[in-house]
């Protein structure tokens, strides 16, 4: 498999404990995408109650590889700019808790 670096903003906390890619507080999506639009939601997150059943590959650490949020201070071109994010439950949905209107 080729390989590729890119630069993009780390995610240095998840605390939405329930979604398959989060293990120790972490996010260990090789890459996320954030919103609908308006929203800043998670878009990676998807539900794995079972903890045995999260993702194994804690040796990396997620990255925002798109938001679709261009109302974000920190959105340039539908990418984000800020240097870390963090994701928690905002309303009970997981979302980028860093996220700010311009």
């Amino acid at each position: 498999m080729k390989h590729i670096t890119i630069i993009m903003p780390l995610i240095k906390e998840c605390s939405v404990s329930a979604c398959g890619f989060n293990a120790m507080d972490g996010c260990h999506a090789k890459a996320i995408t954030v919103g609908n639009g308006t929203n800043p939601g998670c878009d990676t997150f998807f539900n794995v109650p079972d903890m045995s059943a999260h993702a194994t590959s804690v040796g990396r650490t997620g990255g925002v590889g798109a938001c679709k949020v261009s109302g974000c201070k920190f959105n340039t071109d539908y990418e984000c700019m800020a240097d870390e994010i963090m994701v928690s439950l905002i309303s009970q949905k997981a979302n980028c808790a860093t996220y700010a209107p311009r």
